[in-house]
């Protein structure tokens, strides 16, 4: 098993870099989620309630980010800055967490209004995590310390696996007798993705190591309405794929619809596009 994939995600809910080799921090890779869109409140805005944020494409280019929409009706240039921690602080909301956001300014506020698409009496802005409040997992782990994490939902990093996506695609593909409804792994906005043979073998994981860097395999990934969303148009699956067919043999009880595993590194360090997996132990 290697690694076929490497993916960040600079903005939440904005499209992803692929990137050939990455830097593993204690709170996820390196820019992953390092960014998001949040609400005059400060609640926390994905895909959820704007599907249109999966048409937000990002370039990083040294320490700056680009940002662009392929959509002309928006009549949107390219914007591009400097993401920085001398912005104001704002309390933000992130599911059961409140934690504090670095505001990025007017341009990007006035930026991501018109790509949401809001009225005038509803506003957003971009914060960048704040290095000094930290975001910590949730989940008990038995690490040497907390593990901290970025704006992502929940764990420094989502790893899934090509013959899972596989192995959906073909009941995808059985179900409606064509391949209209398959879908492409960047519907579940993985960081790590690893190519094997054996569907769903990630089920089993516990401990794995990537390269040099070990890794504890905590939870399954449960699963919502973004997997149904287009990540280049913005639109919505009108059948529900793929949780329609996923719901039909990863559903478990109360934890939801099933796909990837959400992972802890151990310790910092770099792993890249063609790093063999090792499974060190087993659930």
């Amino acid at each position: 098993m290697i690694v076929s994939e490497l993916c960040i995600y600079p903005i939440k809910s904005c499209q992803g870099i692929k990137l050939a080799t990455v830097e593993v921090m204690k709170k996820g890779l390196l820019w992953d989620r390092e960014l998001m869109v949040v609400s005059k409140k400060g609640n926390f805005l994905t895909q959820r309630q704007f599907p249109q944020l999966a048409k937000v494409q990002v370039t990083l280019q040294d320490q700056s980010l680009t940002l662009a929409v392929a959509d002309p009706s928006l009549g949107l240039d390219p914007i591009t800055f400097t993401p920085t921690f001398e912005g104001q602080e704002l309390e933000v909301k992130l599911w059961q967490d409140t934690t504090v956001g670095i505001d990025q300014g007017d341009r990007l506020a006035k930026w991501f209004h018109r790509v949401l698409e809001l009225d005038e009496s509803r506003q957003c802005r971009l914060v960048r995590q704040s290095p000094r409040h930290k975001r910590q997992v949730r989940h008990k782990v038995n690490l040497d310390q907390q593990s901290p994490v970025s704006f992502a939902d929940g764990y420094p990093c989502l790893l899934t696996t090509t013959a899972s996506l596989a192995e959906l695609n073909h009941r995808i593909k059985d179900t409606y007798d064509d391949e209209s409804q398959l879908v492409s792994m960047d519907r579940f906005r993985a960081n790590i993705v690893i190519e094997n043979d054996l569907a769903f073998d990630e089920d089993s994981w516990r401990t794995i190591k990537i390269g040099d860097l070990k890794f504890a395999v905590v939870k399954p990934c449960s699963r919502c309405i973004i997997a149904t969303v287009d990540q280049h148009s913005g639109d919505l699956n009108e059948w529900k794929e793929p949780l329609r067919t996923l719901g039909t043999f990863r559903q478990f009880g109360d934890q939801g619809v099933l796909f990837g595993e959400n992972i802890i590194p151990y310790k910092v360090g770099t792993i890249s596009v063609g790093d063999k997996l090792e499974i060190v132990s087993v659930r």
